[in-house]
């Protein structure tokens, strides 16, 4: 009786454990929920959110929480975000994970943690990061978004500019620069959030047997949402 007691006492921890894994919470999943959590919260500042007419005509919108910069003479930063880009019906696909790297050089002293909106505004520069790695600088057209009713208007000469950086710091620095920095396809964040190894970057933004995850679901109802 002993022993058959303890079978089926294995029997329920097993299955007790299968659900309770299904729903185990990844770092994935919890970058995402920051990068959704990031967009509602400067979408809540009129005088510094993105402006919505340009989320509106946007081809695509990179958000990456936390970019951490720090150093001492030479600077340095990291941060992991998600790429979404808009199809041609308007709907915005499942988030692409990515990774903006680099350094420079200058007087800096302390470490800063930027919260980072990237907006672009065609697909030959979203083409350029799937491709490799893309480096930001004003050359390649990338400026700090304009904002207020400048923004809304359609005159501030920024506006032609491909890509347009809109951010939120804390700590030591004033801002966040974004010259030389790097950004590129992280891989192995995309193979583990829709559990294919190898996943081609198109299939996850254009939908190509990837599953449906909850809170790529959640990010896009946002972006939807404050690009109407």
């Amino acid at each position: 009786m002993r022993t058959m007691a303890t079978v089926w006492a294995l029997l329920g921890v097993l299955l007790l454990a299968g659900p309770l894994q299904a729903q185990s919470i990844t770092a994935e999943d919890e970058k995402v929920g920051q990068a959704a959590m990031v967009l509602k919260e400067m979408m809540a500042i009129p005088e510094q959110r993105v402006p919505p007419s340009l989320l509106a005509h946007a081809y695509a919108v990179a958000i990456i929480p936390e970019v951490i910069k720090g150093g001492f003479i030479v600077g340095a930063r990291y941060g992991q975000g998600v790429l979404c880009i808009r199809n041609s019906s308007g709907e915005w696909s499942n988030p692409l994970f990515i990774t903006l790297g680099g350094g420079s050089v200058g007087f800096q002293i302390g470490v800063d943690s930027t919260d980072l909106i990237l907006v672009f505004k065609n697909r030959v520069t979203v083409d350029a990061v799937l491709e490799g790695k893309f480096t930001l600088s004003a050359a390649a057209g990338a400026a700090a978004g304009p904002v207020g009713r400048a923004a809304e208007a359609g005159t501030d000469p920024r506006l032609q500019s491909e890509i347009l950086s809109y951010s939120r710091s804390r700590g030591l620095f004033a801002g966040v620069s974004l010259e030389g920095a790097v950004l590129s396809v992280d891989h192995d964040a995309n193979a583990k959030f829709y559990r294919r190894p190898n996943v081609p970057p198109r299939d996850v933004l254009e939908g190509r047997n990837v599953p449906t995850v909850k809170a790529a679901e959640n990010l896009r109802q946002l972006l939807r949402q404050y690009a109407q």
